[in-house]
Order: structure tokens, then sequence, then C-alpha cells
């Protein structure tokens, strides 16, 4: 049970890590401070995210979670997947910024959802 609330933990924390890194790399390119890119900003998220899937896989494994049994967890991969998508179009330098502006906003969406279903686990 430790191993569980261990990685659990380890899992939201990652998750917040994520979205914080998100949101400050999203604002100082829309603030026109692209130096970011110069920085750890730039590979911290991917390090980050690494662990979180690390992470996410293994609670899978030892809850048993199967997403063909639990639709909040197909929904929730299916999600991250779009998530990934909008956040690379958001950050990408050569997207036009209504594009990049619009694309960060779906990816917040998505990633509010993500939450809502990893917090409630709704029985759909």
């Amino acid at each position: 049970m430790f191993t569980y609330t261990l990685i659990k933990h380890t899992h939201v924390t990652a998750a917040a890590l994520s979205l914080s890194l998100f949101l400050l790399r999203m604002g100082l390119e829309l603030s026109g401070n692209s130096q970011w890119r110069k920085t750890a900003l730039r590979w911290m998220p991917h390090a980050n995210d690494t662990l979180l899937l690390s992470a996410a896989i293994t609670l899978v494994i030892i809850g048993s979670w199967n997403p063909a049994i639990f639709p909040w967890l197909a929904i929730k991969i299916a999600l991250v997947f779009g998530y990934v998508i909008a956040g690379f179009f958001a950050l990408r330098q050569s997207t036009p910024r209504r594009i990049r502006i619009i694309a960060a906003l779906l990816a917040m969406v998505q990633i509010g959802f993500i939450f809502y279903l990893a917090i409630q686990k709704p029985a759909l």
C-alpha cells in the first residue's frame, strides 16, 4: 500500500508541475520572451512528463485498471494525447499567434478535464 501511495503522490505532483511548466512557458512565449528556449525550461517539462507517464503506467498496473473496463481512464488517455498535441501547437514558434492562443486554451480545457477525471473517476 505504501508503494501505491508513493507512486500516486509522485504522479499528482508531476501532473501539477507539468501544468505549471506549461503555463509558465506559454506565459513567457505570449509575452514575447522566447529566451526560455535557451534555458532548462526547454527540457525540464520532458523529463517531468517522462516521470508523470511512468508513474501513470505503474498506477494502472498496480491498480489493475483496464481502459476497456474503466471508461474514465480511456477518456483520460485520449485527453492526454489531445493535450500534448494542443500544447505542441501552442508553443510552436511558427504557428500564428491567434492559433497558438486557441491551442493553449484548448490544452488548458483538456487538462481541466483530465484533472476532473483523475479526481472523480466518474462511472460513465
